[in-house]
């Protein structure tokens, strides 16, 4: 028997019964992050990491039912021995574990191999059968070290400052807006938007202590916040709120930033290729650590990818699925 299944709503767990990541309403979802294309509403019951079970209600509801797990700890669902293990992509983010009758197969969900200092790093898990993403799965994405996409932040926030500039910082709401705090710490004073706050604190929830920030409400002055440091997500680019923002200039932070036109984007400042997926180098490298014989490749760059990993001898098969959106975010007009 099969073990997996790829069907209208999503990975399905044929032994389990179960589903991982639907974007279709069932009745059991594992939830391998926090991310909205990965974690919708409408699920009968959600099972995480318990750092994930706070995002989940933050973004999807209070009322949901939800449970929590660790991190290499196994129970048994329909004789599928489940587990949950680092995927070094955002606060407890999980690659899922799934073996039955003496065959492992691994759904990654979204992965990075970089220590960003917040995330528990990947782990990589030997299997039979891996599902990755290829999100950035072409050679041209390569990214500097975390200690040198942290400098290149602060050294655009230290010369704004001298400009008398206000440095205004696009990133996602969840993964990468604290990322960027993390790197700002005692540069200067930080202030994010309500909806990165809010996830702010799901990671305070569970014990993740950020450096100092304070929460920004653009329908009241924010003449105040002259040659600091404001994270926002994606969608505040195009609002009018942005334009409140005294002696502004903004950088994207996306991983897209690596190729140089891509800079252009939206007319931004600056750009700083900072991603919470993996580059090609890491894709490759955590593929060939797990020993899979089979790779089932979603979103992203999946032909080439894997035709790439074809010719490395590794039996490829692409997927169409429903993910690749996290960066999505939906901002009311009160913004």
């Amino acid at each position: 028997m099969k073990i997996l299944h790829f069907n209208d709503k999503g990975i399905y767990c044929v032994p389990g019964d179960f589903y991982i990541d639907p974007w279709k309403p069932v009745d059991k979802a594992l939830i391998t992050h926090g991310h909205a294309d990965h974690a919708r509403w409408g699920m009968k019951s959600y099972l995480c990491h318990h750092f994930t079970v706070p995002i989940l209600h933050s973004r999807i509801g209070k009322d949901i039912h939800v449970k929590g797990i660790g991190y290499n700890e196994t129970i048994t669902i329909n004789g599928v021995k489940v587990s949950f293990h680092p995927a070094g992509h955002i606060i407890g983010s999980a690659q899922i574990r799934l073996e039955y009758k003496g065959k492992v197969v691994v759904v990654s969900g979204d992965y990075k191999v970089q220590d960003d200092g917040i995330s528990t790093p990947f782990e990589p898990i030997k299997c039979h059968e891996f599902v990755t993403e290829s999100t950035f799965g072409l050679p041209i994405y390569n990214w500097d070290s975390i200690a040198q996409q942290n400098q290149a932040m602060q050294n655009w926030v230290l010369h704004n400052q001298a400009q008398g500039k206000t440095s205004v910082f696009v990133g996602y709401s969840l993964g990468k807006a604290q990322r960027i705090i993390k790197a700002l710490n005692e540069i200067a004073p930080i202030y994010t938007h309500y909806s990165i706050t809010k996830l702010n604190e799901a990671y305070e929830k569970v014990g993740v202590q950020l450096p100092n920030y304070t929460s920004l409400d653009f329908r009241e002055s924010v003449a105040h916040v002259d040659q600091s440091a404001v994270i926002v997500p994606p969608a505040l680019v195009e609002s009018k709120a942005l334009k409140k923002i005294p002696n502004m200039v903004y950088a994207i932070c996306s991983g897209w930033m690596q190729v140089r036109g891509a800079r252009r984007w939206r007319s931004a400042d600056a750009g700083f290729a900072i991603s919470d997926h993996a580059d090609w180098n890491g894709l490759v490298t955590a593929i060939k650590e797990t020993q899979a014989q089979k790779v089932y490749v979603t979103h992203g760059q999946t032909a080439v990818f894997a035709k790439y990993l074809t010719e490395l001898g590794i039996e490829a098969v692409e997927l169409h699925t429903a993910f690749g959106n996290e960066e999505d975010e939906e901002i009311p007009e009160s913004v």
